[in-house]
């Protein structure tokens, strides 16, 4: 077990003061057996009337409205957290499902099928072509197959970090053969999808002790990162990163669950201003461990 704390801190600046319209944001992480959120404080300046709602997946939603224009938005979301991690093999699958290809239980299927029809266009069929390196028509073990999947988008792919807003297609990130984590989330999720597995998108946090990009780091951990939830039956709704090869639970805190990247997005919003007035934005997300107890602050 982690205590964590994490500090997510979203800033946009202007040449002269603005007006905001309604700002959505997605900060809060989802409690589950393995996550207990200890504290959680949303810190708005200019100050602003807050309410909260579940969406359509049960991520909580914060919608902001500001009645006083001013100069810069600054959105701040402290947390403290206690994470109980799992990794492989500690999940047991059903036996019928150890092996791929299985079938869900036709009970299961009604609430599966959003997560299992592919979402974006293959019409040249590379990432089909591109899957056969994983199940090529021959029973597999599905864990391995899964492992193979996530340790071979790590090996096979350059991590290029980027700014704007937005996902690359699955085809796109095969023939660039470089993305970011997001970009890498959605491959696999539609590459799963491919297999008739069902499979959603990941948005929240990663802690890691290390430096974000060292030796021996991980990737993703000063700021928002995605990965992937496949579900197995018997294990359930089970993570996978494959920007960092991590099977299970372990570092991956969740915030935002949904069936596509462009669900997920931590802060939108708009403001009304003149032509020019937008000067730029800035994230600064800390995730560090702390002692039980703390103040998140």
């Amino acid at each position: 077990m982690k205590t964590i704390r994490v500090r997510h801190s979203t800033v946009y600046r202007y040449a002269c003061p603005v007006r905001f319209g309604e700002h959505r944001m997605m900060f809060r992480p989802r409690d589950s057996h393995d996550l207990d959120l200890l504290e959680a404080k949303l810190t708005l300046s200019p100050p602003g009337a807050v309410r909260w709602v579940h969406d359509v997946f049960g991520n909580s939603i914060a919608y902001a409205t500001f009645p006083d224009a001013a100069e810069e938005l600054r959105l701040e979301s402290n947390i403290m957290l206690q994470h109980f991690p799992y990794t492989a093999p500690s999940f047991e699958i059903d036996p019928p499902a150890e092996v791929y290809p299985f079938h869900y239980a036709a009970d299961d299927m009604p609430d599966l099928m959003p997560s299992i029809l592919r979402r974006y266009p293959d019409p040249d069929q590379v990432l089909e072509r591109w899957v056969k390196q994983f199940y090529a028509g021959t029973p597999v073990g599905t864990l391995k197959m899964l492992t193979a999947m996530t340790h071979g988008i790590k090996a096979q792919f350059s991590y290029l970090a980027r700014e704007q807003m937005g996902t690359q297609m699955p085809a796109e990130t095969i023939a660039n053969g470089s993305g970011t984590c997001r970009d890498y989330a959605l491959l696999m999720i539609e590459a799963l999808r491919t297999l008739g597995l069902a499979a959603r998108f990941v948005s929240g946090y990663l802690y890691d002790a290390a430096a974000d990009v060292s030796p021996t780091g991980l990737v993703g951990g000063a700021a928002t990162h995605a990965w992937v939830q496949v579900y197995i039956p018997g294990a359930g709704w089970t993570e996978f990163d494959p920007t960092n090869g991590i099977i299970g639970g372990e570092n991956l805190i969740r915030v935002a669950v949904t069936r596509s990247p462009s669900q997920a997005i931590p802060v939108q919003g708009t403001f009304s201003g003149p032509g020019g007035a937008f000067l730029g934005l800035s994230v600064d997300v800390q995730v560090t461990q702390a002692e039980a107890g703390g103040v998140a602050a």
